[in-house]
Parts: C-alpha cells; structure tokens; sequence
C-alpha cells in the first residue's frame, strides 16, 4: 500500500531515491527540532540538539535497514530495532529521583523515544502516519498539560513538600489538616534536609470534607497552610 502523501509526492518519495532520502532526513530534523525546543524551552536537559540527534539517528537507521532489505532481498530490520533499544536505555538513565523524592525528566524521556519512533516512521515513508502521529504528540505535550493541571488541582487526593521550623511543629500540622476536612494518608520524612535545622517532609493528603472538595482547589489549600507560623515552606509536588 502507498502512503497517500508519498502517492501525493509522486512514486519517486515512495520509492528508496536520492531525493526521497533527501526529504526524510530533512522532515526527521525539522519536526525533531520543534519537539526539542518546546523541551528546551521548560528548561529539561534533553533539548534541541537531542531531540534532532535521535531522531536523525532513527531516521538513518531505517533506511539503511531499507537499502539492506532491498538489495538482499530478506533479512530483518536490526538496526531499527537496535536503535530503539539503545534510545530506550538512555531515557531510562535520564529519569532522576530530586531531594523532594519527585520523579524529573519521565515526560521528556518518553518524548524522546517517541521522537525515535517517528524518525523510523519518515525513514519508512509512513508519511501520513508520522504527520498525524506529530500532531497528536504536538497536542499531547503543549495542550493537554493545561487539561491535566485544571483536573488535578481539583482532585480529591494530592501531595505536598513540607518544610517544617523545627519537628515538634508536625503534630499541629496533623491536627490542622484534620480540622479542615482532611486526612494524611501518608508521611515521609525527607533525609536530604536533615543538617538544614528543618524538618522535611513529603506527605500524602486526602480531601475528605465535601464543602473542601466543591469549593476549594489544592492552590488555595496550600495558600492557607502557608499562612501558619510553624511552615517555613510547602507546595504541591507534581
């Protein structure tokens, strides 16, 4: 079956030419480099160059799987396979644990195997799948973050970084949170901070009274919670 863009194109970019390699190495760099910098622009170590770099690697490995099928007539796609396997190690690597016990780097990681996935695609020639594949990453990485905060903020269960002026201080934060029509489902205590003079924590907090739940959102729960004497710092961990 012919993609329908390449059978747009004409045969010669559904075919394995000069000017077909051209263009899908040119597409790889091109919609890798808009990936890049929307990761770049929120400040994540994969960037740019990283997102350009993998994809273009993808996107050579395909074809050259391509030329290697083509001129022995049978075979396997092992560097395809290679590739993505090598990709997938290192974003496993670039996942990092911060001292707030937080998860960094999961979505960038993810994106950058996607982004090898869709260098595969343009060195195939899918390049219908990859136009609509792109979009859909396009949405999922730039639209639906703003969905995803709007939902959490507003769900029943949530977890906070704490940072208490001294430990004797955490029972009155327990009796607070209980007050305001809340439950602590969890408490761990942080041991990066424990020569800073404060008492860390990261707690898991139900929302259990139903006024809290319609009317409040986490932002303004931990607006209040900031005004207590006793915290020297809280926000929501994400």
């Amino acid at each position: 079956m012919i993609d329908p863009i390449a059978n747009l194109l004409g045969s010669w970019a559904a075919d394995l030419t000069p000017y077909s390699i051209i263009l899908r190495i040119a597409l790889s760099l091109l919609l890798s480099a808009y990936l890049g910098f929307e990761r770049s622009t929120k400040r994540h170590a994969a960037g740019l160059r990283t997102f350009m770099v993998v994809s273009l690697a993808t996107t050579i490995a395909m074809l050259l799987d391509l030329y290697l099928l083509r001129s022995a007539e049978n075979g396997l796609y092992l560097l395809s396979a290679a590739s993505i396997i090598s990709v997938a190690i290192i974003t496993v690597n670039s996942i990092l644990y911060s001292s707030r016990s937080q998860i960094k780097g999961l979505t960038t990681s993810v994106a950058l195997w996607a982004s090898a996935i869709l260098g595969l695609c343009i060195g195939a020639g899918f390049y219908t799948v990859t136009l609509v594949s792109y979009i859909a990453f396009i949405c999922t990485l730039s639209v639906f973050p703003r969905l995803e905060r709007y939902f959490k903020n507003r769900s029943n269960h949530f977890e906070v970084h704490l940072e208490l002026k001294n430990i004797a201080y955490l029972q009155n934060f327990v009796t607070t949170i209980r007050e305001l029509g809340m439950k602590i489902d969890d408490i761990e205590m942080n041991t990066a901070y424990q020569h800073s003079g404060l008492s860390v924590y990261s707690i898991s907090i139900s929302i259990s009274s139903q006024e809290l739940k319609k009317y409040k959102t986490h932002s303004q729960i931990i607006e209040a919670l900031r005004s207590l004497d006793y915290i020297y710092h809280i926000e929501e961990m994400v």
